[in-house]
């Protein structure tokens, strides 16, 4: 959708060079280019951050369910060790008591002695092979807890890795309230009169209508939308790192002039560019932060087949959002 809109932009632009200065031309291109790769940009790092999470959050389930199975086999582990243990002792008082009766039977029972040395025999290799058991149980279980150490390390870095991620994405959300916050509080008398503010997918959307800003097909700006411009401008100018996407919107209606403006989006652009220069005319904020954008009548919010509905197309929506420096260096250094 995005290709076939710069497609159609292009081809009216070449259509009517001979009307419109190539510079301007070559601005509007450039601030288009420079808007789709940003928005590229912001899709990519979310679709990231999305894909990130989730692999974190599956391991550390994984890592959970491994803790959880090799400390009940630790436990059994344990139990097997202190009951060989426990056998161990039990043949050993065996074998001593063996050796005592054996010497009282040595003189003159010789048979009885035999069977008693038989039984002897068979309680020391059974002892050997007891003894042999548990410290293989012991070697065993030390390897377990080996393990077991390995995998709750593990589990601790992914834990903490979780935690930062989320750490992150609490500081992002909060500083997109507290920016919604300020933005109301500035545009106070104005919302609700022509504008709104609305706060989605980790931005803040000041969505202003038509009546606010432009007399019918115009450009400039009137007084009181240049009020409230100046009003976000002031918090824009305190709020370094936001970044700010201007968006021209018209409805379907055919543009018809033989003036500069010669369609909609002519005029989406204009009516973009225009708000642009009055937040940075009296606010000392860094140009680059800034970026208009003409959709046309490509992206409604209602219908065109109504008066009402065309008015509320007829809008310029102002998207504010945080800068995501902290949570990409974040990704990058893990």
């Amino acid at each position: 959708m995005i290709k076939q809109k710069i497609a159609v932009a292009l081809l009216f632009i070449s259509m009517f060079a001979a009307c419109v200065p190539a510079k301007k031309v070559e601005d509007i291109k450039r601030k288009k280019e420079i808007c789709e790769e940003q928005r590229a940009a912001l899709e990519e790092a979310n679709r990231k951050l999305d894909e990130d999470f989730t692999e974190v959050n599956e391991k550390y389930k994984d890592l959970l369910k491994n803790l959880k199975a090799l400390s009940s086999d630790t436990t059994v582990q344990g139990r097997s060790l202190r009951l060989m243990t426990k056998n161990y002792d039990q043949l050993n008082q065996t074998y001593e008591l063996l050796l005592e009766k054996n010497k009282e039977l040595l003189a003159g029972r010789e048979a009885e002695s035999a069977d008693m040395f038989k039984n002897l025999t068979e309680s020391q290799k059974n002892l050997r092979d007891r003894t042999t058991a548990l410290e293989e149980a012991r070697k065993n279980l030390e390897a377990k807890e080996k393990n077991l150490a390995q995998l709750k390390t593990e589990l601790e870095k992914r834990e903490e890795r979780v935690n930062e991620l989320e750490a992150v994405l609490a500081r992002k959300d909060s500083a997109v309230l507290a920016l919604k916050a300020k933005v109301q509080d500035a545009l106070l008398g104005f919302e609700n009169n022509g504008l709104t503010i609305e706060q989605k997918n980790g931005k803040v959307y000041v969505s202003l209508d038509e009546s606010l800003l432009f007399a019918s097909g115009k450009y400039d700006i009137e007084k009181k939308g240049k009020e409230a411009l100046n009003n976000l401008g002031a918090v824009l100018e305190k709020n370094a790192d936001v970044n700010v996407l201007v968006e021209g919107h018209t409805d379907n209606v055919p543009f018809n002039s033989t003036g500069i403006i010669k369609d909609n989006w002519d005029l989406s652009v204009k009516r973009a560019t225009s708000v642009v220069k009055i937040i940075l005319e009296k606010n000392n904020i860094d140009a680059q932060r800034l970026t208009a954008a003409g959709r046309a009548d490509y992206e409604p919010i209602s219908t065109n087949d109504t008066k009402e509905g065309r008015a509320k197309n007829r809008r310029t929506e102002i998207i504010l959002t945080p800068k995501l420096d902290e949570l990409f260096k974040l990704l990058e250094s893990n």
